[in-house]
């Protein structure tokens, strides 16, 4: 006679019985693998964790620091950091030659330093995409026009042309990211038209025009979302170049203008007391280097993620 075999129970068994779709390789989101990518990264999460830090310090600020940036302080002249001789808690980086605390001034330059990098990189973003997505899509004379002006432009030293364009639009914060924002058009111009160059024949392009989508349709709705991972890079580099432009113009008196806090006026500020009262000059320049390192890591790690062509 045979015996019905007990009923297996127990959450093993049915775990076992139970579809795996959440483990299934395949079913996974490309996205999940990239960001996973990313983490293993180790410079690209450094670079993030100084880009978390200037972007808390800068939002914090009136939270953070007890001084007004631009509030002098005639008895508080020059005051060296708190661990050199002479020091004072209460101005841990020292103070400028007006008296101003330099810590204060630093994390309110950092507001004015972000806010520049995603304005400028943004108006090279959308312009550039835009007649690169152009370029690349109709060919022929579009092409050859919108790419023989971005050669111009890049024929001049991108800097020069920043000064020439402040110079003629006036002294000023708005006018020095409008200037940044046009040198950098034909880097991300380039990139987009090589990018929808290379998606132009594929098969989900060809479906769409064979089923009536329009020529708009197709760039703006098929093409470009597809060409977002070598734009997302080249913009987070961006901005370390964008930083570093400001802090140029600035420095040559074009771009922010006092009492404004920005790392490159104040490095201007204070390059007349390089031997009196060294911190006034090098420490903003020191914060200049760790904004424009840490997107430069970032960059490089979104690179390393996204690309194809480097998994594994």
């Amino acid at each position: 006679m045979n015996e019905t075999a007990p009923a297996k129970t127990g959450w093993r068994h049915l775990a076992a019985r139970c579809p795996r779709r959440a483990r299934n390789p395949e079913e996974r989101h490309p996205i999940f693998d990239q960001l996973e990518k990313f983490l293993k990264n180790k410079t690209g999460v450094v670079g993030l964790i100084i880009i978390l830090f200037f972007t808390l310090a800068a939002i914090l600020a009136p939270l953070i620091t007890p001084y007004d940036p631009n509030e002098n302080a005639l008895y508080d002249q020059l005051k060296p950091p708190a661990w050199a001789e002479g020091g004072a808690v209460k101005n841990p980086l020292g103070t400028d030659d007006m008296g101003r605390d330099l810590l204060t001034r630093m994390i309110y330059g950092a507001r004015v330093s972000l806010t520049l990098g995603v304005v400028s990189v943004g108006i090279a973003f959308l312009v550039g995409s835009f007649l690169g997505a152009i370029a690349g899509y109709y060919k022929g004379w579009p092409d050859s026009l919108i790419m023989r002006i971005m050669d111009i432009i890049l024929a001049f030293p991108h800097i020069l042309l920043a000064i020439v364009i402040v110079a003629y639009l006036g002294p000023g914060l708005r006018n020095a990211m409008m200037a940044i924002g046009i040198i950098n058009i034909p880097r991300f111009a380039r990139i987009v038209r090589a990018a929808v160059m290379e998606e132009y024949g594929k098969d989900y392009v060809t479906a769409a025009r064979a089923v009536g989508a329009g020529n708009r349709r197709i760039i703006f709705n098929a093409i470009l979302p597809n060409c977002l991972a070598p734009i997302i890079v080249q913009a987070s580099l961006g901005f370390g170049a964008a930083i570093l432009d400001a802090a140029g113009l600035s420095f040559l008196g074009l771009g922010a203008q006092p009492p404004m806090s920005e790392w490159g006026a104040m490095i201007a500020q204070g390059r007349q007391l390089i031997l009196r009262a060294w911190w006034v000059m090098t420490l903003p320049g020191i914060a200049i280097l760790f904004a424009v390192l840490g997107f430069n890591l970032f960059g490089d790690g979104l690179r390393d993620a996204l690309d194809p062509r480097l998994r594994d």
